[in-house]
Parts: structure tokens; sequence; C-alpha cells
């Protein structure tokens, strides 16, 4: 045992989780955790396009883990893959139909309530559905070693940690890696509307997308859903610390599985370490990848797990219920967001070159107050902007940098 693992596992214990942590099954292993994502960004996958040779390609090492871990597909699920039909919408290239797989896997505790902890396994190919963020993308490899090998791995590694930690715990635990997220989240959807389980019995659902880039200057980890159940705030506050900040959002909707979930009124959380400049392009590689952070985040997730109350957690609504999926707008500024809480407005982590944002004058840290006529107050507000406008409209943005408040002409 390491001193960075005895140092970690002091933060662990002194954040009050209870981790089962042994030598057999050697904690969330930063080895492990590098195999993983090297092997699901690895170019021979093509970056994991929904449907596509490189996306079975993954899907088989997925479920490679899950036996080795001695975990079952549930009945039903066509020996660990539930398949659904996918059609794309064109955003410019050309569409495509086919077929995709959710994998899941099943871990048995004989118990009454099941937890979902899921992470999208799928990319953007080498651009040929136009979801791409690089101005020539086609032909060119996504890895998305963050965007969503990260999550896969901490999927992979959260399996293992819980089927051999020689524990029995109170609740049963559905791993599901899903397909078609990129597409506007089409596997989740389908899991919800065509359940392996009752969905009655699922306590909660945590979903992992983008865990990969932890800021060692500044760890900061992002969780959305804090509002989904009471419980929440206070547990994920008695995680955070020095070592690793916790911001919250209380919001149950937004880009990525937990939405899914979410309107289906199950409490979900998503856990999330940050935007940065290679989202959504080829840069998003393996050697860019905090695997440390990634352990960090998997710590605080499984002593999350191990801290829930035994009954069940009470669903709660939250702000902008309404609010769909990021496929509901068709127009885009060009940033990285930031999913924390903000008192006024949503920060612009990065502005992306040749985009809208960027060709308007915004820079790196502008707070959007307001699109057009609409007020931006947080990250739904600002999807809800969005999807206020089509293609080619000519409208303003406002910001504040700094201390000023500028108002600048933007161009769909």
């Amino acid at each position: 045992m390491t001193k960075h693992f005895l140092k970690l596992l002091g933060v662990a214990l002194s954040m009050g989780a209870s981790l089962h942590l042994n030598a057999q099954n050697d904690w969330f292993a930063i080895s492990k955790i590098n195999q993983h994502v090297s092997a699901l960004a690895h170019d021979s996958m093509r970056g994991r396009a929904t449907g596509s040779e490189g996306e079975t390609m993954a899907a088989n090492y997925i479920i490679s883990q899950f036996k080795a871990f001695g975990l079952k597909p549930l009945a039903g699920d066509n020996n660990w893959k539930q398949a659904f039909d996918f059609k794309t919408e064109s955003h410019g290239a050309e569409a495509r139909v086919g077929k995709a797989n959710n994998v899941i896997a099943w871990l048995d505790n004989n118990a009454p309530l099941t937890i979902i902890i899921g992470a999208h396994y799928d990319h953007l190919g080498e651009g040929e559905d136009g979801h791409s963020l690089d101005p020539a993308a086609k032909g060119k490899i996504h890895n998305g070693a963050d965007d969503n090998a990260s999550g896969v791995a901490g999927l992979i590694e959260l399996a293992r940690y819980f089927a051999k930690n020689a524990e029995r715990e109170r609740f049963n635990i559905l791993f599901v890696a899903f397909s078609g997220e990129e597409l506007g989240l089409l596997g989740s959807d389908w899991f919800v509307q065509h359940p392996s389980i009752d969905l009655a019995k699922v306590n909660c659902m945590i979903n992992m997308d983008m865990i990969g880039r932890l800021n060692p200057a500044k760890p900061q980890l992002t969780v959305s859903g804090s509002g989904t159940a009471a419980v929440w705030e206070n547990l994920l506050r008695s995680f955070s610390s020095a070592a690793m900040e916790i911001k919250t959002d209380s919001s149950g909707l937004g880009p990525s599985d937990h939405a899914s979930f979410y309107k289906k009124n199950i409490p979900a959380l998503h856990f999330f370490t940050g935007s940065h400049a290679d989202y959504h392009k080829p840069s998003d590689d393996v050697e860019k990848i905090n695997s440390r952070g990634i352990e960090a985040v998997l710590m605080v997730i499984a002593g999350l797990i191990e801290k829930l109350p035994d009954e069940k957690l009470t669903f709660l609504k939250t702000r902008n219920a309404s609010q769909g999926s990021r496929a509901s707008f068709k127009v885009s500024l060009g940033i990285m967001p930031s999913y924390a809480n903000s008192e006024n407005g949503l920060k612009a982590e990065a502005i992306l070159d040749g985009k809208p944002g960027a060709k308007a004058g915004m820079k790196d840290g502008d707070v959007i107050v307001r699109i057009g006529e609409h007020v931006v107050k947080d990250i739904q507000t600002y999807m809800e902007a969005l999807g206020k406008f089509e293609k080619g409209q000519k409208t303003s943005v406002t910001v504040i940098r700094d201390t000023q408040t500028l108002t600048l002409p933007i161009e769909f």
C-alpha cells in the first residue's frame, strides 16, 4: 500500500467514508483505470460511434470485465446486451440508421432495493454524425478519453470494487454502460422505457460522464441532481474537503443519462470533473487523463453509496423540470459551460475557436446572464434560451466580464 493510497484513505475516512477496502481488492487501482481508459480510447475502436464496429469492440471489452468479476447478465438482456434501434439526425451529415446496445450487469445481494450505476460508452466515431466541435472533423478519430472512457473506467472499477470487496452490500447494484448518449440520451431513454428491473424498486441512479480531468491545481468535482432527494446535499457536503471540493447543482436535468431517470421520478446524480477545450474534439485523448482524479471520484461515489440510509429515497422534483435533453435545441454558442451552481448566470469556462461565441468576442471566464431577451441563471435556463433560436438567427449575448457588463452581437 503506497503512501498515496494511505493519504487518500485518510482523506476518505476524514470525510466520513467507511469503504470496505482490502488488499485483495487493491482499491481503485491506478493501473486498472489506465488500462480501461487506454483500451476504450484506443484508435482501434475508431471513436466508438453509436452502432459501429468500434462500439461493439468496446461493449465486448466491458462485458469481459464484468464476467471476470463474477457479475451476471439479467434474463432478457440477450447475454449482457440490451439492443435498441437508432436513427441519427443529420446536423449537416448523412443520416444513419442502425442497432446499438446497452451493456448491463447485475450484482444480486438479495436486497429489496437496487442502485443503478451508469456511464455512456459511445462517442463521436470519426465525426460522421456532425456532433464534433472540430471544424474539419470528418475522418478524424474522436477517441473520447474523457468523454466518456473515463466514466466507463469508473463504472468497471466500481463493479470490481462492489463485487470483490467480500461484503454483501445493502442494495443490489445494476451496472449499465449506455450507448446512444451522444445522439440524445437514446440508450438511457430506451432503458427506462424498457427496464430490465422493476423501476419502483430502484433507489437511485448514479451517473458518471467526463470524470477524467480533475484539475490538480484546483480539484473540484461537480455533482448535479443534488435536489432530487433530501439526503444528497448533506451527504455530498460530508465528502467535500481541501483535497477535493464538491460543487452541487440541484437540477435533475442536464445533458447526460441521469436525466432519463429523473424523468421517471428516480433520484439521480451526475458526477463530472469539468469542461475543457478538448471536448468533442479528436484531441480528447488518453495522455490528458488524470487517473488519480478518477480514483478520488470513485472513492466519493463508493463512500456515498455505503452511507445511504436503508429506506427508499423519496424523489423530489427540481427546478426547470420541463427542460428536455441536449437534443432539444439546434444552435450553440460554442462554449464549455460550468455545471456548478452560480449566484447569477452561467460561467463559460472555455470559448471554442470559430464558434458563434468566439466570433462575438466572448472570452474564457465570461458569465452569461442573457441571450437576447432570455435571462440566463444557470445551465438549464441557458439550454432553454438556446432552444428559442434557429441556425442563422441574429441576437445578442450579455456577459459579465470581471466587473463589466457587456452586450455582444451574435449570429448562430
